[in-house]
């Protein structure tokens, strides 16, 4: 009987604990007293007819033409287009260490909400050729300074619990002076 007593308790404590981190699917709170708060509600998903990589989509939407793996496009952009440490609206975001120590990852940068977060377009972020819109990433680093990221994971809505280190942000000037994409990217 007293048994039966403590399962019924835990099973009511357990309901009640659970509505109240009904909010937990659509924020994600990071680090006590940051400020962060990472909503899902505008990320989306698209399938496109053919399975899309990083590099093309990042050089489409930026108009920031480098080729190459996406771990090389930080040292081929250098000399031919501003490198920063810190978000510009229609900047290439540049991660290493992704999927291995020598891959990369490009994300363009479709968002500055805060000094702190931004959100990103970008294609085969969970290596299905898909493309990722609006997914907020998250400067977790300690300076504050980008160096190291996390990135939202749309299909799960949660920030994702890896830290990805960040080379920095290509562009978006153009190389001859012509005008940034940063239009076309709403």
């Amino acid at each position: 009987m007293v048994g039966h007593l403590r399962f019924a308790v835990a099973a009511a404590l357990s309901l009640l604990l659970t509505a109240c981190a009904g909010d937990s699917d659509r924020f994600s709170y990071l680090g006590s007293g940051d400020g962060f708060v990472v909503g899902s509600d505008e990320a989306e998903i698209e399938t496109p007819n053919r399975p899309m990589q990083c590099v093309p989509f990042a050089r489409n939407r930026s108009g920031v033409i480098v080729y190459g793996d996406a771990a090389d496009w930080w040292d081929r952009a250098a000399g031919r287009y501003e490198r920063s440490d810190a978000p510009r609206l229609g900047a290439v975001l540049v991660l290493t260490g992704y999927a291995g120590p020598h891959h990369g990852h490009l994300a363009v940068v479709t968002a500055v909400d805060s000094s702190r977060q931004i959100r990103v377009d970008h294609a085969n972020w969970m290596n299905d050729g898909r493309i990722y819109r609006n997914d907020p990433v998250v400067d977790v680093s300690p300076d504050n300074d980008w160096s190291e990221v996390r990135v939202w994971d749309t299909r799960d809505q949660v920030l994702g619990s890896r830290i990805y280190p960040l080379q920095g942000f290509i562009g978006p000037s153009h190389p001859h002076g012509q005008t940034d994409r940063i239009a076309s990217l709403n």
